[in-house]
């Protein structure tokens, strides 16, 4: 039942693709800047429940990872507490040797890294063999979100005909892509980021977008809105 509720998810996702108010775009610029993107990226946010790496050179105790709890602090040695939610590993970085040059080095080097970003996930769905929600590790393009879900179904998927859905400015967009050409080295592969959507449709007469065009995806909408 949870299967077929997630095709049906992700058949619905694909049909409003194609409609003409929300229709596909060749390509997606980067979330809204409120989303955090992937780790490794510019403007990663850290967020509640990353592990991050602290490194300070002129003091190897120091030297540690920690874990930003649920209220999105850390704690460090000589420190204390400190606000890690919301801030990019640069920032915090700056801050944390704020706080040790105000009062225990001169010149502290300190740099930030994002160790696990446990609160960066996309949801791979549609014919893949194990559709479901994956934490991000690190920079992530198409090919490599899909084969978190182990790689499109051998028998279902349509590899000519895969999805991204992302928020820009406030609004679900979404933008297709050839897997077969990727993999090939004839089209690039495009990055992925936490919150997307990828959506593998089925080929042949199983398609998504041959059973869904019309008014049947009405129906669909409160399931797509909802986690499968």
């Amino acid at each position: 039942m949870r299967r077929r509720s997630s095709s049906l998810a992700a058949a619905a996702l694909l049909a409003l693709a194609a409609t003409p108010a929300l229709a596909a775009t060749a390509s997606l610029p980067p979330p809204d800047p409120a989303v955090r993107l992937s780790p490794g990226a510019t403007a990663y946010r850290i967020g509640p429940m990353d592990t991050l790496d602290v490194n300070v050179s002129q003091l190897p105790e120091l030297t540690k990872t920690v874990e930003v709890d649920p209220s999105g602090k850390i704690l460090m040695p000589l420190i204390g507490q400190i606000q890690a939610a919301g801030r990019t590993p640069e920032q915090l970085s700056d801050d944390i040797a704020t706080a040790l040059k105000a009062k225990y080095m001169k010149n502290p080097i300190v740099v930030v890294s994002v160790k696990d970003a446990n609160g960066e996930k996309v949801t791979v769905d549609g014919a893949v063999t194990k559709p479901g929600v994956y934490p991000l590790q690190g920079p992530t393009t198409l090919l490599e979100a899909v084969a978190l879900a182990s790689g499109p179904d051998p028998r279902l998927a349509n590899p000519h005909r895969v999805a991204i859905f992302r928020t820009i400015d406030g609004q679900r967009r979404s933008a297709f892509y050839d897997l077969a050409q990727i993999r090939e080295g004839r089209a690039p592969d495009p990055t992925v980021y936490g919150n997307d959507i990828v959506v593998v449709d089925q080929s042949g007469a199983k398609s998504f977008m041959q059973n869904f065009q019309g008014g049947s995806v009405l129906g669909l909408l409160g399931m797509v809105l909802r986690p499968w």
